[in-house]
């Protein structure tokens, strides 16, 4: 390992030498937090992303995981989703369960996806109202500073452009404050129509853990955490600053390569 939990202002940084690392590390990680969650309070609310995420948490389904977590209390949701048929290639839903969801024992009736028959705006609605539901019975923890859900566990990835969730720089919904879910119709990456969580929901989880791999996206990551003067553009990923929760980024050394005062063992 290159280095690990370097503690920083921007929250812990743990930096692999290799994917392989890396996906061991997070599949620990994840399952300590699901460990600890279900003793506390009998389960474990966790919001996926999509993109390489998913299969960066593949450890998951193979031992001793697939034995040892606790599946049958895992709620699962997404902080993000793509409106399309939950079959469609672009579903973040379709990605989790081929990847992850199918492989190991969850209950079908925990795994909360969005109506797919719906408009963007009725969907982010519906969700919004499903996770009400689960705060009312606390399947959802609540925010002990506003009523926002706190989920367990927030897993997210960047993009290069510094997008987290379907939050994208310079876009309305950074600013939405009064809704959980919201939903966009000109996403700048396709496909156009998303539900999202919205950064207060992101900022009253328990744990945030953004997860980033490849050259491609060093340059964000120097962006997203680095002190970079009043000047430079607020990225999404810059917005996440868990309010009482603990953020933690997953990086390999590609996409670390950027980051100041950073030293690499070869």
């Amino acid at each position: 390992m290159a280095l690990s939990g370097v503690n920083t202002d921007r929250g812990e940084l743990r930096i692999h030498e290799n994917l392989d690392e890396l996906r061991t590390d997070l599949a620990e990680y994840i399952a300590e937090l699901s460990e600890a969650a279900v003793k506390e309070r009998g389960v474990f609310a966790i919001a996926l992303s999509g993109g390489s995420l998913i299969g960066l948490m593949g450890k998951l389904c193979e031992a001793p995981y697939n034995k040892t977590v606790d599946w049958a209390k895992w709620y699962i949701f997404w902080a993000d989703e793509r409106v399309v048929a939950k079959n469609h290639s672009d579903s973040n839903y379709k990605l989790a369960k081929d990847g992850l969801l199918s492989k190991v024992p969850i209950v079908p009736s925990h795994v909360h996806s969005i109506n797919d028959s719906v408009s963007a705006e009725e969907a982010a609605d519906e969700y919004m109202f499903v996770i009400r539901q689960l705060v009312k019975t606390r399947m959802v923890s609540v925010s002990d500073i506003s009523d926002c859900p706190k989920f367990d566990l927030i897993l997210l990835g960047m993009g290069p452009d510094g997008h987290i969730a379907s939050l994208f720089p310079n876009h309305s919904v950074l600013d939405e404050t009064d809704e959980w879910v919201t939903f966009i119709t000109d996403s700048p990456k396709p496909p156009p129509e998303r539900i999202t969580f919205t950064l207060p929901v992101i900022n009253s989880a328990s744990n945030v853990a953004i997860v980033v791999t490849g050259e491609s996206k060093a340059e964000a990551v120097h962006l997203a955490i680095d002190n970079v003067g009043p000047d430079s553009v607020a990225l999404p990923a810059r917005l996440v600053q868990p309010t009482k929760g603990k953020l933690i980024w997953f990086f390999d050394k590609a996409a670390a390569s950027k980051l100041d005062g950073l030293q690499f063992s070869e």
